[in-house]
């Protein structure tokens, strides 16, 4: 009997109401599109940023100045790290590498063409630290910088190939904010235009060409076999000690990809909300669509109940129609949304944030497809009740 009902819902579907059960199903497949491909891309956002995480480890701690609270980051006019901060941090048990890090935005000169980027100071004892171990990425042209290079720089991925007209290349020479730096090593791609267009100098050397003693960030390894959390509440005892108050942020890998997870799912149900009203107009459609119908299949309703037809069979024929409809959208917005989704991953890639990929998992098709299914059958619901309670003789004898 269900394959019966099916066969009739879809022969009345294609053969009878092209027209209008496209324009039915629009509003359905619409919503999904919307629904696959944004919640494919943030779950593939999600899945690069915890990535990004397990490069860089669970015993790495991030200080950074201001207070991280329910409003986000307020670091803007909060007190900067200091060189005396870095002393406290490094006297702290437990505390192996600590790295002081400088971070401006400065005027690049190479061949004559100006650009403006992020160049960021790292000691230059511990530049293998910072970048190899602590940020997770590799040398893949060239070497780290010494001691010796005081004006020697290190660039980021996306520096040597699209961001001059000319492409840099280890050896080359360019000029950060009026000085001279000779290129040493190039670092592979971290998957962010941002990242990737940043240059790596000598912390000394960015503090006299930027005039400041100040330190944006500290970044510091925890000894094997201590307690990263234990050090951390540590840390934040000492520079609270120090400060006066906690006016700065002491973040664990964990806590910080918690963070940015947290976050991205925020941003997950405010798309599903967002898609959710365009199902909802969907759903609307399907319900006037089914009601024309059953206005129009009045004498048929009759006919079929004269000749055996109970108001159970009436009432199941119409909500596995409504519910194909919904299932047809789903199906439709499906591939529609994971073209979306790889789309805007493609797209992604041409401007340099290959870390944006699609993940089109199966439970989001699943979900979609039954969701769709189900905002069928509901928004035919009561057409279908309607249908099955007619009368038979009046409905025969309806014009």
């Amino acid at each position: 009997m269900i394959k019966e009902y099916i066969q009739f819902a879809f022969s009345t579907i294609v053969h009878q109401r092209k027209r209008r059960s496209f324009l039915t199903i629009l509003g359905i497949f619409i919503g999904i599109a919307a629904v696959v491909a944004l919640i494919s891309v943030s779950q593939g956002l999600k899945d690069a940023v915890s990535s990004q995480f397990e490069l860089i480890g669970a015993d790495v701690i991030t200080i950074m100045p201001g207070k991280f609270g329910a409003g986000g980051m307020t670091g803007f006019g909060a007190r900067p790290l200091t060189d005396t901060d870095v002393e406290i941090v490094e006297n702290i048990r437990g505390v192996g590498t600590v790295a002081p890090i400088l971070v401006r935005t400065a005027k690049v000169t190479f061949s004559g063409e100006e650009k403006y980027t992020y160049v960021m100071g790292i000691p230059a004892d511990k530049a293998e630290d910072v970048l190899l171990s602590m940020e997770g990425i590799k040398v893949i042209e060239g070497r780290l910088t010494t001691k010796s290079d005081k004006y020697g720089a290190i660039i980021g991925y996306s520096i040597a190939d699209d961001f001059f007209e000319k492409d840099v290349h280890v050896g080359d020479k360019l000029e950060i904010s009026g000085k001279e730096f000779k290129v040493r090593g190039r670092i592979s791609k971290i998957g962010n235009r941002q990242d990737d267009s940043q240059i790596y100098i000598h912390m000394s050397t960015a503090r006299e060409i930027f005039n400041t003693s100040e330190i944006s960030v500290i970044i510091l390894k925890v000894e094997q076999g201590a307690d990263v959390e234990r050090v951390a509440e540590k840390i934040k005892e000492e520079l609270k000690d120090k400060h006066g108050e906690e006016d700065f942020s002491v973040m664990t890998s964990s806590q910080l990809a918690s963070i940015v997870q947290n976050i991205l799912g925020i941003i997950q149900l405010v798309i599903v909300g967002i898609a959710g009203i365009s199902l909802l107009v969907g759903g609307v459609g399907i319900m006037n669509t089914m009601y024309t119908s059953v206005q129009e299949r009045t004498r048929q309703i009759g006919i079929m109940k004269a000749v055996g037809a109970t108001n159970s069979d009436i009432l199941t024929i119409f909500l596995v129609e409504s519910g194909l409809l919904g299932l047809v959208g789903g199906v439709i917005g499906c591939v529609i949304g994971i073209v979306l989704a790889f789309g805007v991953q493609f797209g992604a890639e041409i401007l340099g944030y290959s870390m944006l990929k699609a993940s089109v998992p199966l439970w989001l098709i699943a979900f979609a497809l039954g969701f769709s299914f189900v905002l069928g059958m509901l928004s035919g619901t009561l057409p279908a009740r309607h249908a099955a309670r007619m009368n038979p003789v009046d409905a025969l004898r309806y014009e």
